[in-house]
């Protein structure tokens, strides 16, 4: 009975190192599945006041569009794919306020940026006429011959609403114009002297964006002078109206205040961490400014929606916790941007434009925020520089 009872229990014994396995091979085969969302792939990246947080999966690849579904946000649909919520914005000419709703298309342009031609045309052939084959556009046409589209809609008596054949033979010139792409190599003009011209020659690499930041418009009245839309596309070689750089603002109706002790605070902060990171006075009174137009220079714990802070910061757009926008040195930071910016790629700063240095004030604030209002950051330029000079 004994050995019966040793036996059962050697057996008992030797059976349960294998069921240790068993169970742990049990486990492995019930883990989510690669694909799924696991506790390391889901990430919360905010947290709003009253709601749960906002959690985001591994951004994955930028389409060239997106159709909104329901319950999508800005915020949400930029952080799938790996881009900024402001760059969405922009793209689409939407602003913070802005409401987006199931179904609407949205542009993504970086991956239309990434599918854009970047070498340099071919060097025309001898021919001076081109036999048009299936699969021809005028563009590519004017591509392989060094010239311009403009120069082909021209020579040959078209126009852009106008229909190629395979077949047809089109007049082309190898000493034609060099394309739009040359004049690129010069610097872009000053907003002062942006008036003077009343088209633009659109050239690789250019945003309608980019282009109503240089001539001091918004892409809004880009889209209404030349017939196009969010979803447009732009080519080189293309001619754009663009609409006439404002009268600044700040001349014809400057602002001015007198600072409380609380005011005065928080525009010393703010020369102060400019002064740390080492921007220039220009950059300074900016930020001075949008404070102003955006919380009159206090750290408010309220605005519009979720809004917070000197700058109106939202939390649901990725500027941050409501702890950390309230934190006045950290969201001046956050506005500057740059190589120090708390945020890191998440938003963008005003060190983060290109070519801010050479957009009108109003155009340079707001291309950080993304107002609504935009063009009241001008109304304090003069008065921003004054105080730069009092409480610097």
């Amino acid at each position: 009975m004994r050995l019966k009872t040793a036996t059962r229990r050697t057996r008992h014994l030797q059976l349960g190192v294998p069921a240790a396995v068993l169970g742990a091979l049990a486990a492995t085969l019930t883990a989510a599945p690669a694909g799924a969302a696991t506790a390391q792939d889901v990430r919360p990246i905010e947290k709003q006041r009253g709601g749960a947080p906002v959690r985001i999966l591994p951004a994955q690849a930028a389409p060239a569009s997106y159709v909104v579904q329901p319950g999508d946000t800005i915020s949400a649909i930029a952080a799938r794919f790996g881009l900024r919520t402001v760059d969405v914005l922009t793209w689409n000419g939407l602003s913070w306020r802005s409401v987006i709703y199931p179904g609407q298309t949205l542009t993504l342009q970086t991956a239309a940026a990434a599918a854009a031609p970047a070498a340099a045309p071919t060097p025309p052939p001898a021919s001076t006429t081109h036999a048009v084959v299936a699969g021809d556009t005028v563009y590519a046409i004017a591509q392989k011959y060094g010239t311009t589209v403009d120069a082909v809609l021209s020579a040959n008596g078209l126009t852009r609403a106008s229909v190629i054949y395979p077949g047809q033979t089109l007049v082309v010139s190898g000493g034609a114009e060099p394309p739009a792409a040359t004049p690129a190599a010069a610097p872009a003009p000053a907003p002062a002297a942006a008036p003077a011209a009343a088209t633009h020659t659109v050239v690789a690499g250019d945003t309608l964006f980019g282009i109503a930041g240089r001539y001091g418009t918004t892409t809004q009245a880009l889209y209404a002078l030349n017939g196009l839309g969010p979803s447009s596309i732009i080519y080189p070689g293309q001619k754009l109206a663009v609409h006439e750089a404002p009268a600044p603002v700040a001349a014809a109706a400057p602002q001015t205040a007198t600072l409380t002790s609380e005011q005065a605070s928080n525009a010393g902060l703010i020369i102060r961490i400019g002064r740390e990171l080492g921007v220039s006075d220009r950059a300074i009174a900016l930020a001075l400014a949008t404070g102003m137009v955006e919380s009159g220079l206090r750290n408010l714990d309220w605005g519009d929606r979720d809004s917070l802070g000197i700058f109106q910061q939202r939390p649901s757009t990725g500027w941050g916790t409501p702890d950390q926008i309230m934190d006045a040195d950290r969201s001046t930071r956050a506005f500057f941007g740059g190589a120090n910016d708390p945020n890191g790629q998440t938003t963008r700063g005003l060190l983060d434009i290109p070519g801010w240095e050479s957009m009108s004030f109003t155009s340079a604030a707001q291309a950080v925020q993304i107002s609504a209002y935009p063009d009241r950051y001008g109304q304090w330029e003069t008065q921003a520089y004054g105080w730069l000079a009092l409480y610097g």
